[in-house]
């Protein structure tokens, strides 16, 4: 069953600030009663005023979409129907997003701050193409875990991720013109190829030095994470090379072990 499926007009008559970007504040949500309130609550009430929210339900059978239509004056646009799993989802969004970024944001996730995207944009005056931070990793119960293993670079281009996933998927701001759709026949680390392919597109790329996003652990990639290791080797391959990969795979096995013995989480 499909519902929602309607552009709104906020009944708070949000005027966009003109010579800023729109950044496109995409959630993805299946089952979420528990978590998705927070995560629209996290978005709605940013500082930042030029900002279009889609949320994409993939037919959820708890109270989910009861909770989401709370918020209808706040959502530019949401919809409930059965999809093919979180990336054709994700998809789903990229195809309705109207925005100049594009920024995944999905249920049980948050954003760090109620400033976070003022911080980025309000004082910029040329705006890069894919816009990057650090992510904090927490529970279901909002506790804090810690920062997330990768730390992120200083300086990040697309080999830094022959390496690793060095950004979280949260923590990317990505122009949306640079952006591709997600490949479907990748299960677990879609986003991994295609941040990979975003940062090949761009010709700007700033580090924020700010927390953008609360990443709620187990996700996709922690609860099939041998599944995806191997999907991340075969993507990896196809654009760093075997040897490369090989290597460097060799590498991050023995620091994601290392990392897991001393903190006891991935």
């Amino acid at each position: 069953m499909q519902e929602g499926g309607i552009r709104l007009k906020p009944k708070l008559s949000r005027q966009y600030i003109e010579n800023k970007p729109v950044v496109s504040i995409i959630t993805v949500v299946y089952n979420s009663e528990k978590w998705i309130e927070k995560t629209i609550q996290s978005i709605i009430n940013q500082s930042y005023v030029n900002i279009e929210y889609i949320i994409i339900d993939g037919d959820s059978e708890d109270e989910t979409i009861e909770i989401i239509k709370k918020y209808t004056d706040y959502i530019d646009y949401w919809v409930s129907e059965f999809d093919n799993g979180l990336y054709d989802a994700m998809n789903k969004g990229l195809k309705l997003a109207t925005g100049d970024y594009v920024w995944f944001i999905n249920s049980g996730d948050l954003i760090y701050s109620l400033t976070s995207l003022n911080q980025i944009l309000s004082k910029e005056t040329s705006f890069a193409d894919f816009y990057y931070g650090e992510t904090l990793l927490i529970d279901e119960n909002e506790e804090l875990i810690g920062m997330r293993r990768h730390k992120a670079p200083q300086k990040l281009n697309w080999m830094s991720f022959s390496k690793g996933m060095k950004v979280s998927h949260q923590a990317m701001i990505v122009k949306k013109e640079i952006v591709q759709p997600y490949v479907l026949e990748y299960k677990y680390s879609a986003d991994f190829d295609w941040a990979v392919k975003a940062l090949k597109r761009a010709k700007t790329i700033k580090n924020t030095n700010l927390i953008l996003a609360k990443f709620m652990d187990g996700g996709t990639t922690s609860q099939y994470l041998l599944p995806s290791l191997k999907e991340r080797f075969t993507i990896m391959k196809r654009h760093y090379g075997w040897l490369r990969t090989l290597f460097n795979h060799f590498l991050m096995v023995f620091k994601l072990s290392f990392f897991y013995l001393k903190n006891k989480y991935l």
